[in-house]
């Protein structure tokens, strides 16, 4: 809104306020419709409807679910969906996430997630989805540990891993450096001690982490609020961010103790290597396509700590990375992402998909139906089978001028943002 408002800003507003004090907000809430497929100590996979008016088919997606964060994180608000992107899109969707974190979970640790609760994800997908491999899609958190699962089992079914805004080098994290001194005077005793007593870090603790990762963002809100009161988009993903930040989980113990002495301690990520319940996982076994997205604006994940996984995918067979515009949720379900995470992403499963067998039936029917227009054209002597590629033409022709081409000029810093893999420099544009 211009410093004097012009008369339409000033109605926009109007109205804008008006409907906030009526019906309490701005946002389209829903959640997208799902249904629950498995669950088990800490884990609840969920498959998303297909729409009626589209074909779900393909190789399943299954997002996984940051700890800490609710799942709304991929489901935000109508329009600004990643969920709801990929169901209208016709992908088969699903998501694991964990339930409500409590005292008596205390004990759980890294390894349960690593070991049990995301592979046991993506076995379940694939057998709903008829046996296909899976595109696992990981935020924050989320992401390191799928990086974790497609590294110490080789034989899960998944066709391609996604990483956003997943730290794996905390010294580039602007958050963390006020505390390093502390960090490296002590050895941690009072930290295990305080995290043992409460049980993890509770929801309260964390929900004031994530809006402290704004930095300046949260004192700046109520003047940015007044200056953007004429538009409903703007007002409508701040209530939506504001109902993701008020839904905070918390952290179980064990798990809140690993991740403060073996991640932000002494950076283990960093090194590529990690020991969980005696298993030696590296990130060098990952052999599946690997896509990293980084937010240009991410306070808690910064381009150069997201970045730093890249060398450590040494036989992936793919490891592209991109920067989006963003913070650490923007980059994901912001609305620039929708024309470039979005689309970057479903250019990378595309890629990587398989065939479906659903879609090779229809082509047997074109070619008898064919067969019987020759056969006619033969004894009519018209020009029928000309008519009905016509025809065909006609109404595939819509469906190509639906696709959103990605806003390239807002991804990346640079125009090398790709790091492959040599068997995979064969895929690389030529220049």
């Amino acid at each position: 809104m211009d410093l004097i408002p012009k008369p339409d800003q000033v109605a926009s507003a109007a109205s804008n306020v008006a409907h906030k004090v009526l019906y309490g907000g701005l946002a389209d809430l829903r959640p997208m419709p799902r249904t629950l497929i498995d669950d088990g100590p800490l884990r609840e996979v969920y498959h998303y409807r297909p729409q009626k008016q589209v074909t779900s088919t393909g190789d399943p997606i299954l997002l996984v679910t940051p700890l800490a964060a609710p799942a709304i994180c991929f489901d935000l608000r109508r329009d600004c969906s990643l969920v709801e992107h990929f169901v209208k899109a016709g992908r088969p969707t699903y998501l694991v996430e964990y339930g409500e974190v409590s005292f008596k979970d205390r004990n759980f640790g890294l390894e349960h997630w690593v070991d049990e609760v995301v592979p046991e994800a993506i076995r379940e997908v694939s057998k709903h989805a008829g046996g296909r491999p899976v595109h696992v899609i990981g935020w924050s958190l989320g992401g390191i540990f799928a990086t974790l699962v497609a590294a110490s089992d080789a034989k899960l079914p998944i066709a391609s891993l996604t990483i956003l805004g997943s730290p794996f080098d905390v010294r580039e994290v602007p958050l963390v450096a006020p505390f390093r001194p502390i960090l490296n005077l002590t050895d941690g005793g009072i930290v295990t001690r305080i995290y043992r007593a409460m049980g993890g870090a509770p929801k309260p603790l964390v929900r004031r982490a994530f809006q402290l990762s704004s930095g300046t963002k949260l004192l700046t809100k109520p003047i940015a609020t007044l200056q953007h009161l004429d538009d409903a988009e703007w007002l409508a993903q701040i209530e939506a961010v504001d109902r993701f930040t008020a839904n905070m989980i918390a952290y179980p113990g064990r798990t809140f103790g690993q991740m403060y002495h073996r991640v932000l301690k002494n950076n283990q990520l960093l090194s590529g290597k990690v020991n969980l319940s005696g298993q030696d996982i590296d990130l060098a076994d990952i052999k599946v396509p690997v896509l990293v997205f980084a937010g240009n604006t991410d306070g808690i994940a910064p381009i150069g700590a997201v970045r730093a996984v890249v060398p450590l995918l040494k036989n992936a067979h793919e490891v592209r990375f991109e920067i989006v515009p963003g913070g650490h949720l923007g980059m994901l379900t912001g609305r620039a992402a929708r024309t470039t995470t979005w689309v970057v992403m479903d250019e990378w499963i595309a890629q990587y998909s398989a065939p479906d067998d659903r879609v090779k039936q229809p082509r047997k029917k074109t070619a008898a139906k064919k067969t019987a227009v020759r056969k006619t054209a033969k004894a009519t002597g018209t020009t029928t089978r000309k008519a009905a590629v016509k025809k065909t033409a006609k109404k595939a022709a819509p469906r190509a001028s639906a696709e959103v081409a990605p806003d390239r000029s807002a991804i990346g810093s640079n125009r090398d943002r790709r790091f492959s893999s040599t068997s995979s420099r064969d895929l690389a544009p030529k220049r």
